[in-house]
């Protein structure tokens, strides 16, 4: 039978999954293998040194550059503190107030010129640091740089998502697949939850989520516009994951109100109530990064149930169209033709007939279509 190998999107109740959680620095890790983990628990900490400032110490007193280091009160690596008097000069025919120079900023001296009359004040060090993200243990450390941690768990990939790393408890909002979140779905007590909706989400519904302080909101669909207006700008096409926003949205299928695949919705139930990672970070070009949630499971489940993530396309493989003209539609492969097809783009590519959800048998580029990869 013929077969071929494709990214794909993971849809699975029982599947091991490892995140690589590295420092943007050198710095210290704070974990070491077979650790136990929790999400907000940070495994790495590097210090990014502060912005360095400039003392016009020569212009505060009034001196020539060349006078300033007999008037200084600091020395190099000396610790200063906003408004401290750092130089002083002498007193005018011994009757007139000394000039005085304040620091500016909290911090170390790092240079005293002569050349200039300025003195350099490093400010303190900003912290950097990385959490786990999900709960799990450590499986590997990587000295100076981060730690990899590694869950056995539930796993959604979505098509499409906006915002960072969170997490928070899953609330089933909707009744089914089909029906749209909307303002309504949503309760005060929602605070801190990731909400799982069906078809869509509106505008209305993203800003009371904000209001409430969900944590993240998993959808179907979602209309360009109603994104465009939440966010102030429109995405455009670069990763995302890093906007401004206090909350996380995974899209499932493709934009526009799209009715969750049952599958997924399903599977999404059976987590209501548990902790969960969810992260909107989106990249479909080259080095693909798909937006997730991530629920691990309890310590007690039987072992040898994980599934596998085989990307293995075969006639029966279920797919998920990612470009027009059935971009997010969902089907089965139903033939693997072996030779090439000349498409409207005047190339030869590789094909597949599948049976497309309410479009019947159609023939789509292997390169145009992704593995939903299910579990139990």
């Amino acid at each position: 039978m013929a077969s071929a190998y494709t990214p794909g999107l993971t849809v699975s109740g029982d599947i091991t999954v490892r995140r690589v959680r590295r420092l943007p620095i050198k710095g210290e890790v704070l974990v070491k293998v077979g650790d136990a983990v929790t999400p907000d628990q940070v495994v790495a900490r590097a210090m990014l040194p502060g912005p360095l400032q400039t003392l016009k110490l020569a212009e505060k007193l009034g001196v020539e550059p060349k006078d300033v280091l007999s008037m200084t009160k600091i020395k190099v690596g000396d610790a200063v503190q906003k408004d401290e008097v750092v130089a002083e000069g002498k007193k005018l025919l011994g009757i007139f107030k000394a000039p005085t120079a304040i620091s500016d900023y909290t911090g170390t001296i790092e240079s005293i010129s002569e050349v200039t009359g300025n003195a350099l004040v490093r400010e303190p060090s900003i912290p950097v640091e990385i959490s786990a993200y999900i709960q799990g243990h450590v499986a590997d450390v990587m000295a100076e740089e981060g730690a990899i941690v590694e869950t056995r768990c539930a796993m959604v990939q979505g098509i499409f998502g906006v915002g960072g790393e969170r997490n928070g408890t899953i609330r089933v909002a909707v009744a089914a697949p089909t029906e749209v979140l909307d303002a309504s779905h949503i309760q005060d007590s929602d605070a801190g939850k990731i909400l799982i909706g069906g078809a869509g989400l509106t505008y209305d519904a993203l800003v009371k989520a904000t209001k409430v302080g969900v944590k993240g909101l998993v959808a179907g669909g979602l209309k360009d516009s109603d994104l465009t207006q939440f966010l102030g700008y429109d995405i455009g096409v670069a990763i995302t994951g890093q906007e401004n926003i206090s909350l996380t949205v995974l899209v499932t299928e493709g934009f526009g109100f799209l009715a969750m695949a049952a599958r997924t919705f399903e599977l999404l139930k059976t987590l209501e109530g548990k902790m969960a990672s969810i992260n909107g970070a989106t990249q479909i070009r080259a080095g693909v990064i798909r937006p997730e949630i991530i629920c691990p499971l309890a310590a007690d489940v039987v072992e040898g149930t994980v599934a596998k993530q085989a990307f293995e396309l075969t006639v029966g493989t279920p797919i998920r169209v990612i470009r027009e003209p059935y971009f997010g539609k969902l089907g089965t492969v139903t033939e693997l033709p072996a030779q090439l097809m000349v498409v409207e783009s005047g190339t030869e590519v590789r094909v597949l007939k599948a049976k497309i959800e309410g479009e019947g048998e159609v023939l789509v580029p292997r390169a145009n279509v992704e593995i939903i990869a299910t579990g139990s």
